[in-house]
C-alpha cells in the first residue's frame, strides 16, 4: 500500500500525543521518522513507531523529559535526556552544537540516558542552513561481533555527515559501520527472503543466509564482512561511535547498551546510562570563506560525478543522491508500506483508541 506522507506525519504525530509528548515534540519525533522514509531509509521510519510505544509501555521511555546539560565548556556539553525519544534528544543535543559553533567556531555534545535517534542524517543535517558541517552518531543495541568474535558487543553504530554546497545539492552521508543496518534485516524478515551473504553470521560464528539469525543467537559483521574484506575497519568504525558516544558521555556501551526491542530486558548492570549520542558542527568560515568552500564543494561534486565510469549506463553518486531522489519521488506519490507495517499499524491505533484508515489519503 502507498499512503501520503502527509497522512503517515499526522498519524504519528497523533500517537507520540496519546502517550503523553507535546504537541511540538511529537511533531518533532514524527518528521523525524517521515524523513527516514521520505529518503527510502524504510528501515527506521514509521515501521519503528510501535517500537518506540512498547518501549513506552515498558517505562523505559520518557515523554515528559527534564532534559538537562550536565557538564559543560564554551565548545562542549554533556546532555542528560532523562530517557527522552531520541527523536527528540537528538535534535536537541544538535542545536546546543551548533549554538556553541556560532560563538566559538564548533560545538561537540555527548548524549546519554537517551533511546533509539531515527536516521543519523537528520540531526547532521540541522547544520547545512547555518553554512555549517553537521556530524551525528549514536551507539545501538549489541547485534554486532567485533571481528574474530561471536559474541555480540556492538551496534550498527552509525555515522552521518552533512556539508553544504552552493549550487549543488548537499554532501550527506550516512552510514552504519556494519554491512548493513539491522532494519534491513527486519524488512527481509517481513519479506520472507534471505539475506545476502556476508551480511550475518550464526550462534557459532559461520556465515548464513538466515534473516532471522539474531533471533537465534547470531550477530551482524561489522563493515567488511571478514578479515580478509577488511571487517576489522568497520570494527574500529563501530568501536569509535560506541566510545564517543558513550564512554564520553557516560551512557552505556558495548554489551550494556539497552535493546531497542521491548520484549528483550536492559542488562542488570548497567554501566550507564541509556543510549549515548554524539554531535558536531563546525563553521565553514572558520577556515575560509564560507562561499570560496562552497564553491570548491560545488566543483568537487561535479568533478566527482563527472568521473569515468566502467559501464557507460552508471554514474558515479554523490552520497545523498539516491536519498534526495527518493524523497522527490514519495512527496509526490505517496510512501509505499509492506502489508505487514500496515497491520501493525492498525493495531497500534486500535491499542490507543486512534484512527488509522490511510485508504482515503493514498
Amino acid at each position: 500500500m502507498t499512503i501520503s506522507s502527509t497522512y503517515l506525519k499526522e498519524f504519528t504525530q497523533q500517537v507520540f500525543e496519546k502517550i503523553g509528548c507535546s504537541p511540538a515534540e511529537a511533531e518533532l519525533a514524527a518528521d523525524c521518522l517521515n524523513q527516514a522514509d521520505l529518503r527510502g531509509v524504510d528501515s527506521h521510519g514509521v515501521a519503528r513507531l510501535s517500537g518506540y510505544i512498547r518501549l513506552w509501555e515498558k517505562k523505559r521511555l520518557n515523554t515528559k523529559p527534564d532534559m538537562k546539560v550536565v557538564h559543560e565548556t564554551p565548545s562542549t556539553a554533556v546532555l542528560d535526556a532523562d530517557l527522552a525519544l531520541g527523536l527528540v534528544a537528538g535534535p536537541k543535543a544538535m542545536q546546543i552544537a551548533i549554538d556553541k559553533a556560532k560563538q566559538v567556531g564548533s560545538g561537540w555534545v555527548a548524549v546519554k540516558n537517551s533511546n533509539h535517534y531515527g536516521i543519523a542524517a537528520y540531526h547532521a543535517m540541522m547544520a547545512l542552513k547555518e553554512d555549517m558541517i553537521g556530524i551525528s552518531m549514536t551507539n545501538a543495541s549489541p547485534l554486532v561481533s567485533p571481528t574474530f568474535s561471536k559474541s555480540r558487543f556492538l551496534g550498527t553504530n552509525p555515522i552521518a555527515v552533512a556539508i553544504p554546497a552552493k549550487t549543488e545539492p548537499p554532501f550527506i552521508m550516512d552510514m552504519a559501520t556494519t554491512t548493513v543496518a539491522n532494519g534491513k534485516l527486519e524488512v527481509l524478515q517481513r519479506k520472507g527472503e534471505d539475506a545476502p551473504f556476508g551480511w550475518a553470521q550464526d550462534k557459532e560464528g559461520q556465515p548464513t543466509t538466515d534473516a532471522f539469525t539474531l533471533k537465534k543467537g547470531g550477530a551482524m559483521l561489522p563493515l567488511g564482512g571478514d578479515r580478509e574484506h577488511g571487517s576489522h575497519k568497520g570494527y574500529c568504525l563501530g568501536a569509535m561511535v560506541d566510545i564517543f558516544s558513550a564512554v564520553l558521555s557516560g551512557a552505556n556501551y558495548g554489551p550494556w547498551v539497552p535493546p531497542f526491542v521491548a520484549f528483550l530486558d536492559p542488562p542488570t548492570d548497567p554501566v550507564g546510562d541509556g543510549i549515548g549520542h554524539f554531535f558536531g558542527a563546525f563553521r565553514i568560515d572558520a577556515f575560509r570563506p564560507a562561499e570560496d568552500f562552497k564553491n570548491h564543494m560545488d566543483n568537487w561534486i561535479r568533478t566527482f560525478r563527472n568521473a569515468e565510469t566502467v559501464n557507460p549506463n552508471d554514474q558515479v553518486l554523490i552520497p545523498g543522491d539516491p536519498e534526495r531522489k527518493l524523497t522527490a519521488e514519495r512527496q509526490q506519490k505517496g510512501i509505499p508500506l509492506q502489508q505487514a507495517v500496515v497491520e501493525d499499524l492498525k493495531q497500534l491505533a486500535a491499542s490507543l483508541e486512534l484512527t488509522f484508515n490511510p485508504k482515503q489519503h493514498a
